[in-house]
């Protein structure tokens, strides 16, 4: 395996992961990287550069073995590691994320989800009771979750991201527009900006416009 293996090739593992399993379910068992390459968009050369960085898994003549390359990438991920996570915020972002994601099939186990509403406190949410914040530090004490899922608004983030990283918390998947840069430039942070994904989407269709 490559020492710093660049961001952009990382960022396609998950999609190479997505595309396997999907032809793992369909009965899929071998694969070349040009069938590969055809079925995600991309060049066969492409995806060899990219695995190499990971040292291959390919045999000429033979191309992928299918569940044995999703293996590999699932490694490569850590998806089977199982991390404990937290969401802070359960309003309407916090409960479809922990309704809909599936947390226990991409690395991580999802522990406990807190809002700072008493009103809530209670009640389930994917087989979960939403706890109340004031509860985060004893619970953080007797659980030790590493990750926090921030669905907080902006202006409360810094105060929290302080609270966890103090409680040992490692890593934060983000929502909250927050940048973490600013003062934790070295904590582990994925930025969700669903606001940015529409507007590259609304770019697309302008330029499709303007092309048609």
């Amino acid at each position: 395996m490559q020492k710093n293996v660049s961001q952009s090739v990382i960022k396609r593992l998950p999609r190479y992961y997505r595309f396997l399993i999907d032809l793992e379910k369909n009965g899929v068992s071998r694969i070349s990287s040009g069938g590969l390459a055809q079925k995600m968009g991309l060049t066969a050369s492409q995806i060899r550069q990219d695995l190499n960085c990971f040292g291959g898994f390919g045999q000429q003549g033979y191309g992928y073995n299918v569940p044995e390359l999703s293996s590999e990438i699932a490694e490569i991920l850590g998806i089977n590691r199982r991390v404990g996570a937290i969401i802070i915020g359960a309003g309407n972002l916090g409960r479809a994320i922990s309704t809909h994601m599936s947390f226990e099939k991409l690395g991580f186990n999802l522990i406990g989800i807190f809002d700072k509403k008493e009103a809530i406190t209670g009640q389930m949410v994917n087989g979960l009771p939403v706890r109340n914040i004031s509860g985060l530090d004893e619970f953080c004490r007797s659980y030790k979750p590493k990750v926090a899922v921030l669905c907080i608004p902006q202006n409360q983030a810094e105060k929290t991201i302080k609270q966890l990283l103090k409680l040992g918390i490692k890593g934060f998947w983000n929502f909250s527009h927050y940048d973490f840069n600013e003062k934790f430039s070295d904590v582990p942070v994925e930025n969700v900006h669903l606001s940015d994904s529409l507007m590259t989407f609304c770019y697309k269709i302008k330029e499709n416009a303007e092309k048609n």
